[in-house]
């Protein structure tokens, strides 16, 4: 491009120069001419020092990569005959995945005869979709897939906020330990 729009080393607007004259001006006061914005008619140039723009830019990537949540996928296996308080123990595994924001895989496993009532495995499934409701909702429903029957379960809420209100609580539950310490003083 024979003109850009030219950035001052502290964000002030030069206006729109030749690139010879901003080439100058950067070389001048011992800076680079870094391009911004490609984009723009005509593209956005300002002076600055290359290596630490790449360095800010590089910092403001790694903290976004960490505030990043990966979805993760907890897997529950069940059998079509589970006894009750299997049951439940695995309910209660399955609302503690979806309370801190995760998905979960429930598998029923069939063996033998147990293949033939595939509507054993279609129950159970969804006795336990009716049982954790207030936490989630059936993302996939039940499908056979060959001697399983698969379905899995999103949260309602997102695991970012899951984990907030987790360490907001264990904060408020510190604070709450040292309250008695010091009446006690």
């Amino acid at each position: 491009m024979p003109e850009v729009r030219l950035v001052g080393p502290n964000g002030e607007q030069v206006g729109i120069v030749r690139i010879e004259d901003a080439l100058r001006l950067a070389q001048e006061s011992d800076l680079d001419l870094v391009e911004v914005a490609p984009d723009a008619k005509p593209p956005v140039c300002k002076l600055m020092d290359f290596g630490k723009f790449k360095y800010e830019s590089a910092l403001k990537a790694r903290e976004a990569r960490k505030n990043q949540v990966n979805t993760v996928i907890k897997e529950m296996k069940l059998r079509p005959k589970i006894d009750p308080h299997d049951y439940e123990t695995k309910r209660g595994h399955v609302e503690r995945f979806l309370k801190a924001g995760d998905k979960v895989k429930i598998t029923i496993m069939f063996r033998g005869r147990e293949q033939s009532r595939p509507e054993l495995g279609f129950k159970l499934l969804a006795r336990l979709a009716e049982d954790v409701t207030e936490l989630g909702f059936v993302e996939s429903s039940p499908k056979q897939d060959g001697r399983n029957m698969i379905m899995v379960i999103g949260p309602h809420r997102r695991k970012a906020d899951a984990k907030a209100e987790r360490d907001a609580e264990r904060k408020r539950h510190d604070e709450g330990d040292e309250l008695p310490e010091a009446a006690e003083a």
